[in-house]
């Protein structure tokens, strides 16, 4: 009776495996993460801005307390942070060398090229994304993210069936 239920809980678990390897995550590759800083932030409701004829705004509001980020990605050439996603935004700032960010939405999965002293807005949420050094030196970047307290601050995603490359 013992054999037959390691023999069964075996086969669940090869059948568990094998299910859960078809559809899992790309991992990150040639990637080295720092978390530079992270800190508690009350929730917030900023509205600044300047007058006159060049007025300027911005609006940052959210619900509870959140955990913020800033976080240095290098990227070796041929490198890729794999497919994810964030719950929250992400302000990027290329530093040295160039990205090209692939978005899960775009149907015919074009990168968009973000070369150093140029930044760009991960929206979060639903906006499964990976970047990728084409390049052949090191690119880096420093994002300042701000998620829901307790979250976790990436969520591996699979290769959506747009982008086989």
């Amino acid at each position: 009776m013992r054999s037959k239920t390691v023999l069964v809980l075996s086969l669940a678990a090869v059948g568990v495996f094998g299910v859960a390897g078809s559809a899992s995550a790309t991992p990150p590759q040639g990637l080295t993460t720092t978390i530079l800083a992270k800190s508690t932030v009350p929730a917030l409701d900023i509205k600044a801005h300047t007058h006159g004829p060049d007025a300027w705004g911005v609006r940052i509001k959210t619900r509870g307390v959140s955990d913020g980020y800033v976080v240095d990605n290098v990227i070796a050439p041929g490198g890729t942070t794999g497919w994810h996603s964030h719950p929250g935004p992400s302000l990027i700032f290329v530093v040295r060398g160039a990205v090209t960010n692939y978005a899960s939405d775009d149907p015919r999965c074009r990168g968009q090229v973000y070369w150093a002293g140029t930044s760009f807005v991960d929206q979060g949420g639903r906006d499964v994304h990976m970047l990728r050094n084409e390049g052949d030196v090191a690119a880096e970047t420093i994002a300042v993210q701000l998620v829901p307290a307790n979250a976790a601050r990436r969520i591996d995603a699979i290769a959506p069936s747009n982008c086989t490359s």
